[in-house]
């Protein structure tokens, strides 16, 4: 906190402006006031408003003049910046001619004396974040893990100098002006969040910032556009590139380590590798800490085995092309899917149908769902809800041992769940209540 403290008293009495008061900008506000800090915020959920003003926030719509005497805006990520349109309090800052930023950078200037690990991609982030932070922290190193996964990084307990490995997505990173960590990882880019940044080009620029700047960057050398983006890393001249490969010279021993199924997973262990050697790890350590990695709870998360009959929780699949990773990874599959469906749907998972013995539809696209399985000669069931998807699989699954029963659901959960997690839990606390002998 003495470096909170410390932080504040060079912004000179200028207050901190905080749009959008969720659970980073709320601690944000908690750590600014503990150390001195005036903190102005809005937000237009009242709810949220109360909170922050029990935190000692002083509320005001923000505008052109308010801003104007705030040593700079901290914006919730989420909020839009640049596209569609940048919202009224984004346009209000930067007429006012104050900076706007997220959590993160905030947090990089504050502890500006610390090693920082970060980590960005489509897809795999989260998965690749955790397996470096447990590695770090296994071979009893201090490391602590914040940004786009676990607490807010205001809540992160900075004591003897730790290892602060960082998820960042593309909101977050639009949003760090100035920060880029010393070890960077650049998993991957697919179009996502196009609404947000407009176009792919945008989007991949956002995630390029990452790698940019002095350090190592590890960079995805098995894809056309990160792979640009290696290249221009390299003639910047500043940063070690590392190539990230599935060719990778490591790759076969990695594997005999890794717990995790599917080449996707063997790619994020292969930059958690680099990423820790690149902070002075031996193999040994490393190596120590993938063969503990359980994964993540929502994850191809194996959560029981019953009668050789292994349940596996991906709820974190949202969508067809997540879902893929998963049913490329088991065969004899009893396959639970449906919820929110996104935008095309199942499609471009026809190939991979000949790994799945039935199929178990739930949510708001079960009947389109259920049309695209008799277009594909797919076996399936219109089940509805969870509850009944997984007692259907379990009795068919258990009769045809060895196989998987897999949650990933291509789907969003809003239909009939607050949050993939919540969905998750739902599907490992019925699995753990399912009988250990076989169905009738």
């Amino acid at each position: 906190m003495k470096e909170l403290a410390a932080y504040v008293e060079k912004l000179e009495d200028r207050p901190v402006a905080v749009f959008g008061l969720a659970r980073s900008g709320l601690s944000t506000i908690r750590a600014l006031k503990s150390a001195g800090a005036e903190v102005i915020a809005w937000d237009d959920d009242e709810k949220a408003r109360d909170r922050a003003e029990k935190l000692g926030a002083k509320l005001e719509k923000l505008n052109e003049k308010n801003l104007a005497v705030c040593a700079f805006l901290l914006l919730a990520p989420g909020v839009p910046l640049n596209h569609p349109a940048p919202h009224s309090v984004v346009k209000s800052a930067r007429i006012a001619g104050i900076e706007v930023i997220c959590d993160v950078e905030l947090f990089s200037r504050v502890y500006d004396n610390i090693r920082t690990i970060g980590v960005t991609g489509t897809n795999g982030k989260s998965t690749t974040t955790a397996l470096i932070h447990h590695i770090i922290e296994t071979s009893g190193r201090p490391a602590v893990m914040g940004g786009n996964i676990g607490v807010p990084v205001f809540d992160l307990e900075i004591k003897d100098k730790p290892f602060v490995v960082f998820e960042l997505s593309s909101y977050q990173l639009d949003l760090c002006p100035d920060f880029i960590p010393e070890i960077s990882v650049l998993l991957n880019i697919t179009p996502d969040h196009i609404e947000r940044h407009g176009t792919l080009e945008n989007y991949a620029a956002a995630k390029k910032k990452i790698v940019m700047g002095q350090g190592v960057a590890i960079i995805n050398a098995d894809d056309a556009l990160t792979r640009k983006i290696a290249e221009e890393a390299k003639a910047a001249g500043h940063r070690l590139v590392i190539p990230l490969t599935l060719n990778d010279e490591k790759a076969g021993e990695i594997k005999k380590h890794l717990q995790l199924k599917g080449d996707h997973n063997l790619q994020n262990a292969i930059a958690a590798y680099h990423a820790c050697s690149a902070a002075a790890l031996f193999d040994e350590e490393i190596f120590a800490g993938m063969r503990t990695f359980p994964g993540l709870p929502h994850r191809q998360f194996p959560v029981r085995t019953i009668n050789n009959v292994t349940y596996i929780n991906d709820s974190k699949a949202t969508n067809a092309e997540a879902a893929s990773k998963a049913l490329h990874s088991y065969d004899n599959i009893y396959w639970i899917a449906g919820g929110r469906a996104k935008e095309g749907g199942l499609n471009g998972l026809e190939k991979l149908m000949g790994r799945v013995r039935e199929a178990y539809l739930i949510g708001e696209a079960m009947d389109d769902f259920a049309d695209w399985m008799k277009k594909n000669n797919v076996a399936h069931q219109k089940n509805k809800t969870l509850d009944a998807a997984v007692h259907a699989a379990y009795a068919a699954a258990q009769k045809n041992s060895p196989s998987v029963v897999l949650l990933s659901p291509a789907c969003a959960s809003f239909d009939q769940f607050s949050s993939y997690e919540e969905r998750g839990d739902v599907f490992t606390k019925l699995v753990n209540n399912l009988e250990e002998s076989a169905a009738a």
